[in-house]
């Protein structure tokens, strides 16, 4: 897929507020500062459109990028550890569920995984969540560039092992790098077949 043209849409706080064109979304999931504004910047070969962050949870809201004027990629609140209220906590969360839950045109998530880790149990929850409210979803393992290949190898053998305890067949995932620009072709070759 070629990226013609992308642009910052709109931030929402709710999914009754995000636009509502019918045009396919692909969402991007994952633990507070895990990647999901490199991976966008990498998918859509744009160096700032997303922020990109040292400090987790700057991703407040639901943010909405027009790509092609045909589909949309998705940048969701982080989960985990950021360093905000436990309230804010718990708003985020539900903002997230009822956008995955009810949007209607939210065509795949892409989840998110930081490859430098063993298969943390809030990925496996989330992961678990989105199967079993049949929600479309490969997995994203980022940050490959800041280790050997074997180490990540190993992270990614034993986080399918852990998702083999509960699933019977493994969800798709790719592995990718904003620094070495790893990933990029294979995920977007993987969502034309979707938009």
């Amino acid at each position: 897929m070629k990226i013609k043209t992308a642009s910052f849409l709109s931030s929402s706080t709710d999914y009754q507020q995000c636009v509502n064109d019918r045009k396919p979304e692909i969402a991007l999931m994952g633990r507070s500062n895990v990647g999901k504004s490199s991976l966008i910047n990498l998918l859509l070969d744009r160096k700032k459109l997303a922020k990109v962050a040292n400090t987790p949870g700057k991703t407040r809201l639901i943010n909405h990028f027009l790509i092609n004027d045909a589909w949309y990629l998705v940048d969701l609140p982080g989960y985990g550890w950021a360093r905000v209220s436990k309230a804010a906590q718990k708003q985020w969360q539900k903002m997230t569920a009822n956008y995955v839950l009810y949007k209607k045109n939210l065509a795949c998530v892409l989840a998110l995984a930081d490859a430098r880790l063993p298969p943390q149990s809030i990925d496996i929850a989330h992961l678990q969540w989105l199967g079993e409210n049949q929600v479309p979803f490969v997995v994203v393992f980022t940050k490959v560039d800041k280790q050997s290949k074997q180490k990540t190898k190993m992270h990614v053998a034993a986080f399918q092992e852990a998702l083999l305890k509960t699933w019977e067949v493994l969800p798709k995932f790719f592995i990718a790098s904003a620094h070495d620009k790893i990933g990029r072709e294979e995920v977007l070759a993987y969502l034309q077949g979707i938009v």
